[in-house]
C-alpha cells in the first residue's frame, strides 16, 4: 500500500503508468477484488454524483429542512446564461456543480462523500467541469476519481479527513487537494505536477477553520466547496504551467495535521466558534435548536 505521495510520484514514474492504474491495483488487492468489480464501485460514485449536480438544478433546486441553503444551483445556472460571470463560464460551471452537489447534501438526498459529506461538492464540482473542457469519456471521468481516491488516501492515512480533528482543511482542503491532482492527470500533467497541485490546493487552504452554524453542514459548509472547487482548478492550472510549489504534498499533509491538531475545539465542528459564534449564527442555532 502506498503510503505517501512521494511513493506515488515514484512508482508511476518506474512503472510509466498513470497514477489511477496504481490506484486501481491498489484497490484490488487489498480488497481481494477484480478489475470489474472496482470498477464497477467506482462508476457507481460517479453516477451519484452525476444525479445530485443534475437534481440540484432541477425546477427551482433542491432547498433543506432547515430553510438555510438551497436554490443557488439555480440561480447561477441562469447566472451563467447571462454569459456576464466574472470569473469566467469554466469557473462558474465548476461552482455550480459543487453548489448544487452540497444542496443536495443539506435536503437529506443521496450524495458521494468525497472525503466527507461536508467537502462532497468540491470534486463533483471539478470533474462537472473539466469533462466539458478536457472534452472527457465516462472512463476518462472514472480516472480522474481513482487518482483523487488515492492522494486521499494518503491524507486519511497520515493526517485526517474531519472536521472534527482537523477544522475545514481537513475536508474542503483536502478534497481541493485531491481534485487538484487529478485534474492535472487528466489533463495530461506529470505525476510530478499533480504533486505539486495537490501541494499548492492544500497549502492555500490550511488553517481553514469547521464552524457549521447550528451544528449543520449549510452554513458556510456549502459555499465553502465553491472555494474548494476554484482553488483546486487555479492549483492545476499553476502546476501544468510549470509552476512548482517549493514545499513538498507530504510535508503540506504533515502541515495540516499539526495545524488541526493546534486548532482550538470551539474551531473543529463544534459549531461554537467562527461564523457560528457571530450573533447571527447565535440567532440562527437559537431558532432551529430552540435555545434563548
Amino acid at each position: 500500500m502506498y503510503m505517501s505521495i512521494k511513493e506515488i510520484v515514484e512508482a508511476a514514474n518506474e512503472k510509466q503508468v498513470p497514477i489511477y492504474e496504481l490506484a486501481i491495483k491498489q484497490e484490488m488487492e487489498v480488497t481481494k477484488s477484480t478489475f470489474d468489480e472496482v470498477w464497477a464501485k467506482m462508476e457507481k460514485n460517479l453516477e451519484t454524483m452525476e444525479n445530485a449536480v443534475k437534481r440540484s438544478v432541477e425546477g427551482d433546486g433542491v432547498f433543506s429542512p432547515t430553510g438555510l441553503t438551497g436554490g443557488d444551483a439555480v440561480r447561477i445556472k441562469k447566472y451563467l446564461e447571462s454569459g456576464k460571470s466574472l470569473s469566467g463560464d469554466v469557473m462558474m460551471r465548476g461552482v455550480q456543480g459543487a453548489i448544487g452537489t452540497n444542496e443536495v447534501n443539506a435536503a437529506m438526498g443521496v450524495i458521494c462523500a468525497t472525503p466527507t459529506a461536508g467537502a462532497s461538492g468540491t470534486i463533483p464540482g471539478v470533474l462537472y467541469t473539466i469533462k466539458e473542457t478536457l472534452q472527457l469519456s465516462r472512463e476518462d471521468q472514472i480516472h480522474f476519481l481513482f487518482t483523487s481516491a488515492l492522494f486521499g488516501m494518503i491524507v486519511a492515512n497520515n493526517a485526517c479527513i474531519a472536521g472534527a480533528l482537523g477544522g475545514c482543511q481537513a475536508e474542503v482542503g483536502s478534497a481541493s487537494a485531491m481534485a487538484a491532482a487529478a485534474a492535472v492527470e487528466a489533463a495530461g500533467g506529470t505525476p510530478e505536477q499533480s504533486a505539486h497541485a495537490f501541494s499548492t490546493a492544500l497549502q492555500n487552504l490550511l488553517g481553514l477553520v469547521c464552524d457549521p452554524v447550528a451544528g449543520l453542514v449549510e452554513i458556510p459548509c456549502v459555499k465553502r466547496n465553491a472555494v474548494g472547487t476554484a482553488n483546486a482548478l487555479v492549483a492545476a492550472d499553476l502546476a501544468l504551467a510549470g509552476v512548482n510549489n517549493l514545499i513538498d504534498a507530504d510535508e503540506v499533509i504533515d502541515a495540516m495535521y499539526r495545524v488541526g491538531r493546534q486548532m482550538p475545539r470551539e474551531l473543529r465542528e463544534t459549531g461554537l466558534g467562527g461564523v457560528a459564534e457571530t450573533p447571527t449564527g447565535i440567532a440562527i442555532r437559537n431558532k432551529i435548536l430552540g435555545k434563548e
